[in-house]
């Protein structure tokens, strides 16, 4: 592995442990050189995935915008950054489960929005009026039924 601070290619494994739910190692590692320590990870290389957007056109799978995206809405909430990590990985993991090589992202917006149900409320409806662009006071009331109705069904 090359040093990002000298760019040999000699450094060596002082920890490993899992990551991201067992799907990756994380590895911490020291170069041999100049003895800077760096952090990589190692993934099972997945099947490409794609989004189909709402005007039809299909783009690759991204990670990165539905954190983006949770982040957004997470802004100013008690929310860690480890609990935006980890609705990312339950939603990324749901999709992968399902076996598809192509996923709407409407389906993505319905898992975001269901993961989100169960960690902020406002977190939620913000993401949810963004999602489903209100035009209007009903759309935003339908939203907030329908989180209330998810409360409802837990408890």
């Amino acid at each position: 592995m090359e040093c990002p601070n000298c760019h040999q290619n000699s450094s060596r494994v002082i920890d490993s442990r899992p990551s991201d739910e067992n799907r990756a190692i994380r590895r911490r590692r020291e170069c041999e050189n100049c003895g800077f320590r760096f952090t990589t990870f190692e993934r099972i290389e997945q099947a490409p995935l794609l989004v189909i957007k709402n005007d039809g056109t299909r783009e690759a799978f991204s990670r990165d915008k539905i954190l983006h995206g949770v982040m957004m809405a997470a802004q100013k909430r008690p929310i860690t950054s480890d609990q935006l990590d980890a609705l990312v990985d339950h939603v990324d993991n749901a999709i992968r489960k399902q076996g598809v090589s192509e996923i709407s992202s409407k389906e993505i917006g319905e898992l975001v929005m269901n993961e989100l149900a169960n960690l902020d409320d406002v977190a939620y409806i913000r993401f949810a009026s963004i999602y489903r662009q209100f035009k209007d006071v009903s759309g935003f009331m339908e939203a907030m039924e329908d989180m209330m109705n998810k409360h409802g069904k837990e408890n």
